[in-house]
């Protein structure tokens, strides 16, 4: 849909093709439980582009987002503290206040810390200008001549200015890009509270844990967002997720374009050439188009939209079965008749506190947790003590949920897609929320009896209902073999793809995952140009 609005912009006829009832795929707000709307698959908002939010009025056109500060709430379970030690880890937005938090732990970790955050906003605005660009094709670098280079790096001008700032941190950039999240935190912390909560960033959505190489990346591609103009700001949309795919929608339909629900695309179909022709649908209609930009992942793109194609390349066939879908989330969606009454922190009244307004990490206290519950995925079975992430939208928003009564949004790891002992049948989703909800009943007495119903999403049902292979909400690992220009693979250099008109626009091609729009940006830029349009958003 963002692609959708650039093009219309550009005044080019423009349809989108929904397979569901409802449009914007994995960021919708639906009524699971009758009286309760549910963010039912992404769940909060930060890495949306800045430069999104202006070109497309997204304001204007409905969209409303709750800051949140504080942001992080990490409860120290009573079994896990000491006498008379500190019962929870609080942080947000003030300096001052997460010095005084962190040092209940430890006051060196307080120094510290906003050292450390200075750091990482240093790699951010390294990384940052390549977000909003297509990797550049070294291929094509290789082959041109000393002028063609020349006008190649002028128009990546933005690469220039990435390694002007990276620079001076050059060394620590590399060492967070490529080491274990465990020895980048290890450097600067020593209280497992922080780093443990720290670290759920490095793996969260990935089938990693803290002590895999590499997963310094997640961890900053987590922190690189923006809201109101605050980096690493995170927030609830008024409305839940279904309201920022709304307002993306209103102002595509402002601009012409035209979006269709319940129109599943069984096809991409070929002209005589090679090239994308149109799509097919399952009602057997066909749309003859001059470009079609696939919001799918690669495996549904190139496998079965285009499963019988003679155009797709063997080779990149050969490339595309070999990226990662791993995914070891379950997400759970619960109605609760009132709030959680956390022990670390019990509440006051039946008004939400600030903690009820943060992502709640539980069973996070000491990073060998998150370790071994990845473990128990390594071998086939779901967390016996998950990494859990819960969130309580209806803290901020009173519009998800009766008076009173909440939303609870839990992700939770690790939950891997294949069971070595069974299949994720109803039983087994009904077992593994248990063990969630038994793991959420230490921390706050009482949860389960507030319980007014749930959905239960492991990966396979992400995968039926969000078509996102594997259960992998990233549309593919975002591990550093799977970034900028291997990203889908080394044959496709996104948004462009081996078949001509056929350009990649989710979270498959650059810059990956997320509720960004980043890539429909970058799709609809490449297809504005190639239609012999002009591209005026930069």
């Amino acid at each position: 849909m963002v692609a959708s609005a650039y093009l219309a912009k550009a005044g080019l006829s423009t349809a989108v093709l929904e397979r569901r009832h409802i449009l914007g795929g994995a960021a919708v707000t639906e009524e699971i439980v009758p009286g309760y709307k549910f963010s039912r698959a992404s769940y909060v908002l930060s890495l949306l582009r800045p430069q999104i939010f202006e070109d497309l009025k997204l304001k204007e056109h409905g969209l409303k987002v709750y800051l949140r500060d504080p942001s992080s709430y990490t409860p120290i379970r009573k079994d896990l503290r000491q006498d008379g030690g500190p019962r929870s880890l609080t942080l947000g937005m003030c300096g001052k206040k997460n010095h005084d938090q962190i040092s209940q732990f430890s006051v060196k970790d307080a120094d510290n810390y906003e050292k450390y955050e200075q750091e990482l906003e240093k790699f951010v605005e390294a990384v940052d200008p390549l977000l909003d660009h297509a990797p550049i094709d070294m291929g094509k670098m290789t082959d041109a001549s000393l002028m063609q280079k020349m006008a190649i790096l002028k128009k990546n001008w933005h690469l220039i200015k990435a390694g002007k700032i990276v620079g001076p941190v050059a060394n620590s950039f590399y060492e967070l890009m490529t080491a274990p999240t465990t020895k980048i935190l290890d450097k600067w912390f020593e209280s497992e509270p922080l780093k443990a909560t720290l670290a759920t960033d490095s793996c969260i959505g990935a089938m990693i844990s803290p002590d895999t190489p590499g997963s310094g990346y997640v961890l900053l591609h987590h922190v690189m967002g923006e809201l109101e103009g605050i980096r690493g700001a995170w927030g609830y949309p008024e409305g839940g997720m279904g309201a920022v795919s709304r307002a993306i929608a209103n102002s595509a339909l402002a601009e012409g374009a035209h979006l269709f629900t319940d129109k599943e695309v069984s096809s991409i179909t070929t002209g005589p050439t090679g090239g994308a022709s149109g799509v097919k649908l399952a009602d057997g209609t066909q749309i003859s188009a001059k470009m079609v930009l696939a919001n799918t992942t690669p495996e549904i793109t190139f496998n079965r939209l285009m499963k019988e194609s003679q155009d797709v390349p063997q080779e990149f066939r050969t490339q595309l079965s070999k990226i990662d879908y791993r995914s070891p989330v379950c997400k759970i969606n619960v109605a609760i008749n009132k709030l959680p009454n956390f022990e670390a922190d019990p509440n006051v009244g039946s008004e939400p506190m600030p903690h009820h307004r943060c992502t709640i990490h539980l069973n996070c206290e000491k990073s060998e947790m998150i370790g071994d519950a990845y473990q128990d995925a390594v071998n086939g079975e779901y967390s016996k003590d998950p990494m859990i992430e819960m969130t309580l939208p209806s803290s901020l928003d009173n519009t998800l949920a009766p008076s009173g009564h909440h939303v609870c949004l839990m992700f939770t790891q690790y939950a891997p897609y294949t069971l070595k002992n069974g299949t994720w049948d109803e039983q087994t989703r009904e077992d593994y929320a248990n063990v969630v909800f038994d793991a959420v009943e230490k921390y706050a007495p009482g949860f389960k009896a507030s319980i007014v119903g749930k959905e239960v999403l492991p990966p396979p049902e992400l995968e039926r209902i969000f078509g996102l292979t594997g259960g992998n909400i990233f549309h593919g690992s975002m591990s550093l073999d799977q970034l900028y220009m291997t990203r889908p693979t080394t044959m496709a250099v996104s948004p462009m793809t081996p078949v001509s008109n056929l350009l990649m626009c989710g979270s498959g091609a650059h810059p990956g995952g997320g509720v960004m729009g980043a890539p429909g940006r970058i799709a609809a830029k490449q297809a504005i140009q190639q239609l012999g349009g002009k591209w005026k958003h930069d």
